[in-house]
């Protein structure tokens, strides 16, 4: 077993409230065993232009609860070509680097898999996305800050809705997975929620609109995933307009408001739990794995794995929304 001297940490893909949280809890860990950490900028583009930066303990002061990421984050066409990949390998040995720490999304740990696999370094990944789309973990960091996030715009976009009896179509993030969009959807009571998952019934949610109406029900809300089979919240407007029912369609687009904002305190405490199992995982030898948590346990899940298995709606919270709204 190689002993760690020294570890790079990135961020890659869409930033995520707890990034920061999982980054300081890398650093910290390290340190304890006295290994050095860098941090490298931009995510993989800096990997392969050799952008990296020393973390110390003080580093990562006062960074736990800050939205977004101190390593910032960027799209690398090169680091998708071997010869990029090879820049970025040569970077971390020159570096005199042995392990890696990825912070991101599915995207993010292909990359690593593949880069794992070609150059046999060391990496771990930590799922970061609020998507919540990752197989092998419960939680993803920044998923539980972006539903709070739509919930409470959408409990102010209620009062509105009210006010002037409207049904708003509230599109959220979501283009492969409606994750957000359901639950968000039964925490804010929306009287419907569209996903990619499931099929969408326009003409149905047209005759449940029109019975509100008909049962004084003034207002209504439909959350809509951006990534659903009829489009998103502005295609679908226009595709109900040709029902012309007694109530009148807006939509709002939250946008990238959902990713933004101070980490909940979940979000800080899963960030920092999977930020010390990344390194643990690596002082232990392992690689090629995602640090995940299913039932509140740390678990190891390999790239391949996580990376060709996809994450499945629970049925029961589909069943939920119509059974609150009937």
């Amino acid at each position: 077993m190689a002993v760690l001297k020294k570890i790079a940490v990135l961020t890659s893909g869409g930033d995520a409230p707890g990034m920061n949280a999982a980054i300081r809890a890398v650093v910290r860990r390290a340190i304890k065993e006295d290994i050095k950490v860098v941090g490298v900028m931009r995510g993989y583009d800096g990997l392969v232009k050799g952008d990296f930066v020393p973390l110390l303990s003080k580093s990562v002061s006062s960074i736990i609860q800050l939205g977004g990421t101190i390593l910032k984050t960027a799209r690398s066409k090169e680091f998708m070509t071997f010869e990029g990949r090879q820049i970025a390998y040569n970077n971390l040995v020159e570096n005199e680097i042995d392990a890696l720490v990825v912070i991101g999304g599915d995207g993010t740990f292909k990359g690593a898999r593949i880069f794992t696999e070609e150059f046999n370094f060391p990496t771990v990944g930590i799922p970061g996305t609020i998507d919540n789309d990752l197989f092998g973990t419960d939680m993803t960091i920044g998923y539980d800050t972006a539903l709070n996030t739509v919930v409470e715009a959408v409990d102010k976009i209620r009062d509105t809705a009210a006010s002037h009896e409207r049904v708003f179509l509230i599109e959220v993030m979501g283009r492969d997975a409606g994750f957000i969009a359901l639950r968000a959807g039964i925490a804010c009571g929306a009287e419907d929620v569209l996903i990619p998952e499931t099929p969408s019934d326009l003409e149905g949610l047209h005759e449940r609109l029109t019975k509100y109406i008909d049962t004084k029900k003034t207002s209504s809300v439909i959350l809509v995933a951006e990534g659903d089979e009829e489009g998103g919240a502005f295609e679908i407007k226009e595709k109900m307009s040709k029902f012309k029912g007694d109530y009148e369609l807006r939509v709002t687009v939250l946008g990238h408001i959902q990713r933004g904002g101070s980490p909940s305190a979940y979000d800080r405490y899963l960030a920092s739990r999977l930020g010390i199992g990344a390194v643990e995982a690596l002082i232990d030898d392992q690689r090629s794995i995602m640090i995940g948590m299913i039932n509140r346990e740390v678990v190891h899940v390999p790239f391949n794995k996580t990376t060709k298995h996809h994450k499945t709606i629970d049925q029961k919270m589909v069943d939920i929304v119509e059974i609150l709204n009937a």
